[in-house]
């Protein structure tokens, strides 16, 4: 295979199919309870001269295949410093909304976050995932960026829901590196812990919607825990709702 990797404005041409129900399988159901998911996804349907971050998405090719995307990743930059001292413990949410902030009112970013690798899945298991954060960096630098964080969605975590992130996060393996494989390959690539973001996403619905998300009955107060999920969702019977607060972990990619 002879992986290509371009922006999205440089093959607009991609646009459909990088918004593929193949992708979409990578992520749960209830993702659509997230209203700032939709503040940054939908703005890529917007007019062409509107979308805010179209140079900071990628998508990767086979040469012979240039026509189908085998992944895709996302990024928003945002300015860091001033009156922003640490990174929101708001993470996922937090990021999107300054990036959002910081586009409207024309203030020059100073930093850059991922937000997504998507990989497709009969293309998992290949290292995908790492070349695209290598691009993720590389295409960082050559925009004059120093400083690449993510909020690391753990992939392993949804297997310990009760385990507090801030004790999942810090585990390390014998060779020191993280236990759980998706911030080993950050670290991997270079990055560091800096934090836990501990409400980096929140989603919220009806019980209707979450019994139509995951299949639950959701029909007790309390605690509920759902596949996928990383830490419980907290459903109220009494006012006909759901939340889910994920936790995610601010890592630091310094070039």
């Amino acid at each position: 295979m002879s992986l290509k990797i371009a922006t999205f404005a440089q093959r607009p041409d991609l646009h459909q199919a990088i918004w593929s129900d193949e992708f979409r399988q990578n992520w749960a159901a209830f993702v659509d309870g997230g209203v700032i998911t939709d503040l940054y996804y939908d703005s890529f349907f917007l007019p062409k001269e509107k979308i805010p971050f179209l140079e900071y998405g990628l998508v990767a090719f086979d040469s012979s295949a240039p026509d189908q995307p085998l992944a895709r990743g996302f990024c928003v930059p945002f300015a860091f410093g001033g009156h922003r001292q640490e990174l929101p413990d708001s993470g996922w949410d937090g990021v999107v909304r300054w990036a959002d902030w910081d586009w409207k009112s024309g203030t020059t970013p100073n930093a850059l976050s991922a937000i997504e690798i998507n990989v497709l899945p009969n293309q998992q298991g290949r290292g995908l995932s790492s070349l695209m954060l290598q691009a993720m960096r590389d295409h960082a630098k050559r925009l004059g960026f120093q400083d690449l964080y993510a909020p690391v969605r753990p992939t392993h975590k949804h297997l310990e829901p009760h385990t507090p992130m801030l004790e999942y996060a810090f585990r390390i393996r014998e060779d020191g590196l993280p236990f759980d494989p998706w911030l080993r390959v950050h670290a991997r690539a270079g990055a560091s812990i800096v934090k836990v973001a501990p409400n980096s996403m929140t989603m919220s619905g009806t019980l209707e919607q979450w019994r139509e998300w995951t299949g639950l009955p959701f029909d007790q107060s309390g605690e509920v825990v759902v596949p996928q999920a990383l830490v419980p969702v907290l459903c109220s019977v009494q006012h006909n709702v759901a939340a889910y607060v994920e936790p995610n972990v601010w890592m630091h990619h310094r070039m």
